[in-house]
């Protein structure tokens, strides 16, 4: 079973999960210029939370995932509310085809330190996003590795430095950070950046 499938059901349980996904859809209207034309992917989309918090701004957004589980929560929730602008698909970059459709922002919210290969990603969303177009990226700043339990392989945050330079070479400009949201746990806190960077021309 995938890892995050199991958690899907109890997934929209939890406050902190709610607050983060409405200050970060905050965030990212305040950075990007948000209109009901954009065509809008969200990678690693979950259970659509930030998704959800971000329809009222969009035209059509495609919500991606590799988690049967989150994505058969999305689709209740699609049913459920009645939207008809909001697509689910089941994607895994690392392994799939680029699907067909082009875009005019992509958003992607504490995925990308789960991702091994983080340059050939960066290079597919350059690949997926029209000109002009919007990437947003809220992830973990570096940290000492205790954010996850001890058998986590993935990436301990990271560095902006590092990141600007993989973003660059995937053809990006513009790349601007803010720290927009604290995790807070009893033993330590662990800040997120949106890091916003724009596809200009082909």
């Amino acid at each position: 079973m995938h890892d995050f499938d199991g958690k899907a059901g109890t997934w929209d349980y939890d406050p902190m999960k709610i607050e983060r996904a409405r200050v970060v859809a905050e965030a990212i209207a305040r950075e990007v210029p948000l209109s009901h034309t954009m065509r809008a992917l969200e990678y690693g989309c979950g259970t659509g939370l930030l998704s959800f918090n971000l329809n009222g701004q969009l035209g059509t957004i495609t919500l991606a995932d590799n988690s049967e589980g989150m994505l058969a929560v999305v689709r209740k929730k699609i049913a459920d509310s009645g939207v008809s602008r909001m697509t689910p698909l089941h994607l895994d970059l690392a392994v799939d085809s680029l699907p067909p459709q082009r875009f005019d922002l992509i958003y992607t919210l504490m995925t990308l330190h789960h991702v091994e290969n983080t340059d050939q990603l960066l290079r597919h969303f350059y690949e997926l996003l029209d000109s002009p177009g919007y990437l947003c990226i809220i992830d973990l700043y570096k940290e000492d590795g205790s954010f996850h339990d001890s058998g986590f392989s993935g990436h301990l945050g990271f560095d902006q430095k590092e990141l600007t330079a993989k973003l660059k070479d995937a053809g990006f400009s513009d790349v601007r950070f803010r720290k927009v949201y604290t995790i807070v746990r009893p033993a330590r806190s662990y800040p997120l950046f949106l890091m916003v960077a724009e596809k200009t021309a082909d």
